[in-house]
């Protein structure tokens, strides 16, 4: 095989021992590369990274240590450029909405707790967004703290409102069924519902998943979000859908027979689960579904892990809780009616 030499891509292994390539040249914007080297993708973000025009200095535009300038620091950092390219793009946007307003050009150094709560507390409306800042704000100053413009981050002794909301809603058995009615064998409906159901994984997975993934009656993928492996038997209904779709190197295609972007599969997998009756249920709350199952049919914390792909098990467990507190009500109103049966209530 022909050795592929590109200028200015650099190569090497993350903490996780996976290898990565970056478009890295003095004066230009650093661009992720997906994907192997001579790949479609690879060659196409190298050629839209080659070709775009040289960046202007930061340094001639900004603040030194103002925000802004903190931001270009944060960018620059392993921590950052260690994130996935679609990570690095949702991070940015949320942070360069932020300093796009007053902020920007306020000192990073002078900044206190109570300058942020007070942003926060304008995002009271919006909690999941004023969670998501302060995260990423959390990150963005740790990089001041290690540049040694401050001893301190004051993002730790900030508050975020808590989640109120339980999040995705996982599908019930009725809806399953409601879906699978509507949705025959051999469709692509039916393939994606039973990816999601059966194996447990994220969208940004199944998008990806094709026949390569299938191997020794398992499926084999490391999960795009947490970089974890997981192998997991192939459910009997799961082997024969795939059956009746073909060989394929991508599963679930679009109408044009390209593979799916994770949104777009989103939208398009509810807009199929509202055709069949199914309103406001997403692809991750089959997920959810699918540890509700697991736990119902007895199976340990660690197992449900096993399946899903956490590394915590501190949410796996809400599965396990729920199962046991739905059995622990069955048995005690068992005995009660137990117990009514041997001593009959004396009617007043």
């Amino acid at each position: 095989m022909a050795t592929i030499e590109l200028a200015y891509v650099q190569r090497f292994k993350d903490r996780h021992g996976r290898i990565r390539h970056y478009y890295r040249r003095k004066g230009y914007a650093t661009v992720g590369l997906p994907g192997d080297p001579g790949s479609v993708e690879f060659m196409a973000a190298y050629a839209q990274a080659h070709g775009r025009a040289p960046k202007t200095d930061p340094a001639t535009k900004v603040q030194p240590r103002s925000i802004n300038h903190l931001m270009v620091e944060y960018y620059r950092s392993a921590d950052f450029l260690d994130l996935e390219p679609q990570t690095q793009k949702t991070y940015r946007q949320i942070l360069d909405r932020f300093r796009a307003g007053a902020w920007g050009g306020r000192s990073a150094v002078s900044i206190e707790p109570q300058h942020l709560n007070g942003i926060f507390h304008q995002m009271a409306d919006r909690p999941g967004a004023q969670r998501n800042l302060r995260k990423r704000l959390m990150k963005a100053f740790a990089v001041a703290v290690e540049l040694g413009w401050r001893k301190d981050n004051p993002v730790r002794e900030t508050k975020a409102r808590k989640r109120k909301s339980k999040g995705f809603i996982p599908w019930s058995e009725a809806e399953i069924a409601t879906f699978e009615a509507k949705w025959g064998e051999g469709t692509r409906e039916r393939l994606a519902l039973y990816l999601l159901l059966y194996t447990g994984v994220r969208r940004s997975d199944v998008v990806g998943m094709g026949q390569q993934h299938v191997k020794n009656g398992r499926i084999a993928v490391t999960q795009d979000k947490t970089d974890v492996p997981i192998w997991i038997p192939v459910h009997p209904r799961l082997k024969a859908e795939i059956a009746r779709h073909g060989a394929g190197m991508t599963f679930i295609l679009t109408q044009y027979g390209k593979p799916f972007s994770p949104a777009g599969f989103t939208s398009w997998f509810v807009e199929r689960a509202a055709l069949a009756g199914v309103q406001g249920r997403t692809p991750h709350g089959l997920r959810k579904a699918a540890g509700r199952r697991l736990a119902e049919a007895g199976a340990t914390t660690k197992e449900i892990a096993a399946v899903l792909g956490h590394t915590s098990l501190d949410e796996v467990e809400t599965y396990t809780r729920s199962a046991d507190q739905a059995k622990l009500a069955d048995m005690a109103i068992a005995k009660l009616e137990k117990a009514e049966k041997r001593t009959p209530r004396v009617k007043p």
